[in-house]
């Protein structure tokens, strides 16, 4: 069984001695992972019944890099932070009723697969493309089922009608992006000489 090892997060910032130190560094990180998903939901397209945004790049990433607590904690933040008002969410919006709305499933959807694929990212999964490929097929699985799901039950599509306005449109954009998760991080390992992590 594959054991736990340093994410990426932590080789660029060493965890200090120090406890205290240490959960500073570990909350200065989440907030780093919430800002680059937030900066990254900036960037979208609105002509789609629900927002098509380069944020599930920063989710893929986030939890990749961040691993399963604290990728996941970095979504819960940007989630909340959003329901309380900051504008983070799509084309600078914010407040409770993009959690009620189309978008509420993809929101929670978020949440789980980053830590998700933070856990598979503990486990080695982030070190060599085909991996991570695989780990962020997963990750955009976990976020089409939670949307979907949502639109169903809250809004009374059926199981076509959800799929064809909540996912279909988005497969060759989130292609494109999972291409560019494959390439940046197990990149970043590779040039960082750690593409084996140590215990």
């Amino acid at each position: 069984m594959a054991t736990s090892t340093r994410t990426f997060a932590d080789i660029v910032f060493p965890r200090p001695q120090a406890q205290r130190v240490g959960l500073l560094r570990d909350a200065l990180v989440v907030l780093g992972g919430t800002a680059v998903v937030a900066g990254l939901a900036q960037v979208s397209d609105h002509q789609l019944p629900v927002p098509h945004t380069a944020q599930t790049l920063g989710v893929l990433l986030v939890g990749a890099a961040l691993g399963w607590r604290r990728g996941g904690l970095a979504l819960l933040a940007y989630v909340l932070a959003g329901v309380a008002g900051l504008p983070v969410f799509a084309n600078g919006t914010g407040g409770a009723a993009a959690l009620a709305g189309t978008t509420g499933g993809y929101l929670v959807g978020f949440i789980l697969a980053a830590a998700l694929i933070g856990f598979l990212a503990e486990r080695g999964w982030d070190r060599t493309p085909w991996m991570m490929a695989l780990a962020m097929v997963v990750g955009n699985l976990i976020i089409y089922v939670a949307g979907v799901a949502w639109l169903i039950a809250a809004f009374h599509l059926s199981l076509r009608q959800a799929y064809l306005g909540g996912v279909q449109p988005f497969l060759i954009f989130d292609a494109l992006k999972l291409g560019v998760a494959v390439i940046l991080l197990p990149g970043a390992w590779f040039i960082a000489g750690r593409g084996k992590a140590r215990p």
